[in-house]
């Protein structure tokens, strides 16, 4: 299966190659929400949106903090395309544990294809996406990733993402 990566970290902090897979990945795991598509029915990922309430609105929250942010970029994310939200912000936990693991991969990733954004990640700190709330706990159990294998490869899939 490829990897489908639905970033916990706030969208500030992927760089323009991150932020534009990020929309496009979470375009599609709409589209699988919907039952719009066969492909990627059972994606790990998309564990943390199925045990909302509202699995579509929970995704298009999930969509709406990216557009945001590409549209303080000044790029032009098309947010008809956002089927529902619900702007519950801070509505689904995410464990420090899992921030911390995707902020190390994201740092692997930036050093590798965006210097730049390299160096504002390494003075940076992890915060979240607007529509989760931090909370103390491991990985989660969805995670597929080998923390480990977050380095190297040029951008090609390493781990999570």
């Amino acid at each position: 299966m490829r990897a489908m990566r639905l970033w916990s970290l706030h969208p500030a902090h992927l760089d323009r190659a991150g932020l534009v897979a990020g929309w496009r990945e979470a375009l599609l795991a709409q589209a699988v929400l919907a039952g719009d598509t066969v492909g990627y029915r059972n994606h790990p990922q998309l564990q943390r949106f199925r045990e909302q309430s509202d699995p579509l609105a929970a995704i298009g929250d999930f969509l709406v903090g990216l557009q945001v942010e590409a549209t303080s970029r000044g790029y032009r994310f098309d947010r008809d395309r956002i089927r529902s939200s619900g702007g519950r912000r801070g509505s689904i936990p995410v464990t420090d544990g899992q921030l911390d693991l995707e902020w190390r991969h994201l740092g692997a990733k930036l050093a590798v294809r965006s210097p730049d954004d390299h160096r504002r990640w390494l003075a940076g700190h992890p915060r979240p996406h607007p529509m989760f709330r931090v909370v103390t706990g491991p990985v989660a159990d969805w995670e597929r990733a080998d923390p480990l294998a977050s380095t190297g490869n040029n951008g090609a899939h390493d781990g999570p993402g």
